[in-house]
C-alpha cells in the first residue's frame, strides 16, 4: 500500500487516512504525542496481540492461526517483541502495514487504529471516531444523491475524449500534457466559465476538484461535450470550429436541463 490519502482533521491535527481501504496512519497518531516508539510498545502488549488475532481471523482468510498461537504464547513476557514486518511474515497479517526507512510509515485498518488510539489516549480516540463517522456520513450522502454514478459517467467520457486527443492531436511526446490540459480546459471554460487552475486558486479549501464539485446538470453537459468533442477531433475539425460547435451545444443543453436560476449560475 502506498498511502495516497486524505486527511482526518482531529482537534486541529491532520491524520493521514486512505479512504479506499479505511487504513489510518498510526505514525501520525504517534507523532501527535511526540513519541514514535509508542507503536512498538503497543505491539508488545498482550491485549494488542490478542485483538490483532481476533481482527485477522474475522477479516483475513489467509491468516495463519497456528503461527499466531505461537506468538500469543510469548506475548506479555518482558523479552517479547513484535514488529509489523514480523506480523505480516509469520501470520500473513493484513491489518497493520508498514514501510521502513527515514520516510517510513505504519498504517492500520480503522478498527485497529482506534484500538491504538484508545491505548494512547481515550479522548483522542473519541475524536478520531467522531471525525471518521462524519466522513462516512458525507460519503453516504454523496452516494445516495447519485454522485458516484455521475462521476463514473464523467470519467468514462473523459477517457473517450483523451483517447481521441491522443490519436489525432498529439504529434510529439514533449507537448502531450499541454494538449491534454488545453482541450480539457476548453470544456471547463464552456461549462464552468473558467479553467481548472483558476477555479483551484479560488477554492483552495474545497475538497475534490472542479468537476467533482459540479452540479448534476453541469456533469451531464460535460459528459455530452466530451463525447461530441471526441467525434469532432476524429473528423479533423480545427479547434476554433470545435469550440463554436461545443459552445452552441452547451447552450442547447442548458435550455433543456436547467431552470433560469441555474442557467444564470452556469453562465
Amino acid at each position: 500500500m502506498t498511502p495516497k490519502d486524505t486527511k482526518l482533521v482531529v482537534q486541529g491535527y491532520a491524520i493521514s487516512f486512505v479512504k479506499d481501504t479505511e487504513y489510518i496512519s498510526l505514525t501520525d497518531i504517534a507523532k501527535k504525542f511526540d513519541d514514535l516508539a509508542l507503536i512498538d510498545r503497543w505491539l508488545r502488549n498482550q491485549n494488542t496481540v490478542e485483538f490483532l488475532g481476533v481482527w485477522e481471523r474475522a477479516n483475513n482468510p489467509d491468516f495463519n492461526s497456528v503461527e499466531f498461537d505461537r506468538i500469543m504464547s510469548g506475548a506479555g513476557l518482558n523479552r517479547f517483541r513484535l514488529s509489523v514486518k514480523e506480523w505480516k511474515q509469520k501470520v500473513n497479517g493484513i491489518g497493520v502495514r508498514a514501510k521502513a526507512g527515514v520516510f517510513g510509515w505504519t498504517y492500520a485498518h480503522i478498527d485497529i487504529a482506534l484500538e491504538f488510539a484508545s491505548w494512547v489516549s481515550p479522548e483522542f480516540k473519541y475524536f478520531i471516531l467522531r471525525e471518521f463517522q462524519r466522513l462516512k456520513a458525507e460519503e453516504a450522502e454523496r452516494l445516495s444523491s447519485g454522485w458516484s454514478t455521475k462521476r463514473v459517467l464523467a470519467k468514462v467520457n473523459y477517457k473517450i475524449h483523451t483517447d481521441a486527443i491522443k490519436a489525432n492531436l498529439i504529434t510529439t511526446f514533449s507537448i502531450d500534457r499541454f494538449v491534454y490540459a488545453d482541450e480539457a480546459d476548453m470544456l471547463n471554460i464552456i461549462v464552468y466559465g473558467e479553467p481548472h487552475a483558476e477555479w483551484a486558486k479560488k477554492n483552495k479549501n474545497v475538497e475534490w476538484n472542479q468537476r467533482d464539485n459540479g452540479t448534476v446538470e453541469q456533469l451531464v453537459i460535460m459528459s455530452n461535450l466530451e463525447t461530441i468533442n471526441a467525434m469532432l477531433i476524429h473528423q479533423k475539425k480545427d479547434k476554433q470550429e470545435r469550440a463554436k460547435i461545443l459552445y452552441d451545444e452547451a447552450q442547447r443543453l442548458v435550455k433543456s436541463l436547467m431552470d433560469n436560476k441555474a442557467m444564470k449560475k452556469l453562465k
